[in-house]
């Protein structure tokens, strides 16, 4: 039986790549953005400040990751019973317990900002950072933990404005606040000579930017969605983190990975290791953010389609999406291997030591990039299927197991070699596991072997 088109519904037409790009679009612009002002950001401080800066922003970088991580279990995790409150009729219901996820975030922030500044020494010395770097990574850790409280607020409000019904609005807010970040990166460390300490205070003007334009628009009460007064029962609170706990993991295990880099590079080749490998994932991730935007873009179409039985239409969907992910991840590791000397070049001089090691090591880096991409669109699709467990096995294996396994490992055997070797290692084994999933579940989400339902515009 043909499920009937609900022709009012953007997610029900049949997509052509080019449609699904034009789909996906507004997502891999974000995530384009923050990549990009990210990216500047840190070659400000390569270049105005010093590699040794750049060290020391990466040897501090987990403990913000923790706090990224920790917003994202909120957002998510709240996301999801503040949407179905809403899809319930409950309304008010989803504005107390909106109101009291953004309040307890606040407060989680908070604790994390006092805890941080008063034990700022203790925390930068705990993650690698030697004595040379010791200087800038107190300077940068005391004045961005300030932010804490914005870090926290500005990802719960990226997620919040989507449930309010205003996608673009994210979008809007991070491309106004990158370009902030960078027109202050230049008059703080360019023009008023503030060093790594402007670098932080530019970084945490640019967070704010999100957090005020969410303070504005859900202080209305024109919207689904707005301030009332805080109610969350327990149960709720405890369903918001176990909801969310798999993000969290995923971003509290890159901070993990991201500290092991950290002290192997610092045992095997200092603080120009540091910077090197600074250098190399902020180029991998601007590289990898049109896999990463076109994964979760189409995953509310993946979920549509599932949700209607349309498994021809579902099966059809996936093997565009994997042509165009191989497509992607060639060419971003083409042009990782063919660009490594100009992109080392933006965050430092030819001829500095940095600039060797980083040019090296992306010789071999690169080709996680190759491998990369379907273990994204594999742990997307599960997650769009409603199988979050498999997801986040997918996640946590490829961002935490794999990778810090071979971390502890390669290197003891080959060097500098075994660091950057690593996630190529992963990856290719997180490929390996993302099409045995895709094929262990053919039958019940793609129709493969079993019964197909036609449906909603599928041949």
């Amino acid at each position: 039986m043909t499920a009937i088109r609900e022709p009012d519904n953007a997610l029900a037409r049949r997509f052509t790549i080019t449609s699904l790009l034009r789909f996906a679009f507004p997502t891999m612009m974000m995530m384009l953005f923050m990549s990009m002002y990210t990216a500047v950001d840190a070659m400000f401080i390569a270049r105005f400040v010093g590699t040794d800066a750049l060290s020391a922003i990466n040897i501090v970088s987990p403990v913000l990751g923790v706090a990224w991580g920790l917003g994202t279990m909120f957002a998510s995790g709240g996301s999801a019973i503040i949407a179905r409150k809403m899809g319930e009729r409950r309304n008010r219901e989803a504005r107390e317990i909106f109101t009291a996820v953004v309040i307890i975030a606040a407060a989680v922030g908070v604790v994390l900002a006092i805890v941080g500044g008063i034990f700022v020494d203790d925390v930068v010395t705990a993650l690698g950072a030697s004595p040379r770097l010791l200087p800038y990574g107190r300077t940068y850790f005391f004045i961005i933990i300030l932010f804490a409280p914005v870090i926290l607020i500005q990802v719960l409000f990226l997620t919040f404005f989507v449930t309010a019904g205003k996608p673009h609005l994210g979008l809007a807010v991070i491309f106004a606040a990158g370009c902030a970040n960078v027109v202050l990166d230049y008059l703080f460390i360019v023009e008023f000579g503030m060093g790594i300490g402007g670098a932080a205070v530019a970084t945490g003007i640019g967070y704010s930017i999100s957090t005020v334009t969410g303070l504005v628009l859900f202080s209305r009460r024109n919207g689904p969605l707005h301030f009332a007064r805080p109610r969350m029962r327990l149960r709720e609170f405890v369903q918001t983190c176990y909801n969310g706990a798999s993000e969290m993991i995923v971003e509290v295990s890159i901070s993990v990975t991201t500290f092991l880099y950290n002290i192997t590079l610092m045992r095997l080749a200092g603080e120009d290791g540091v910077a090197a490998i600074s250098i190399i994932i902020y180029t991998q991730f601007f590289l990898i953010t049109l896999l990463l935007g076109f994964s979760t873009g189409v995953a509310p179409i993946l979920s549509y389609q599932f949700g209607a039985g349309n498994t021809g239409e579902l099966r059809r969907l996936l093997r565009m999406c994997l042509a165009y992910i191989a497509a992607i991840s060639v060419g971003a590791t083409a042009a990782c291997l063919a660009g490594a000397p100009l992109f080392t070049a933006i965050f430092t001089p030819p001829g500095t030591e940095v600039y060797r090691l980083a040019v090296d090591g992306f010789g071999i880096y690169a080709y996680s990039i190759l491998f990369t991409g379907v273990p994204i669109l594999t742990s997307a699709t599960f997650t769009a299927l409603s199988n979050g467990t498999v997801s986040a096995i997918l996640s946590f294996l490829r961002a935490f197991v794999l990778l810090g396994a071979f971390l502890l490992t390669l290197p003891r055997l080959w060097g500098l070699t075994g660091v950057w070797l690593a996630p190529v290692m992963a990856e290719f084994l997180a490929l390996v596991v993302a099409l045995a999933l895709l094929f262990a579940y053919r039958k019940r989400y793609f129709g493969v072997g079993g019964t197909e339902t036609a449906g909603n515009g599928s041949r």
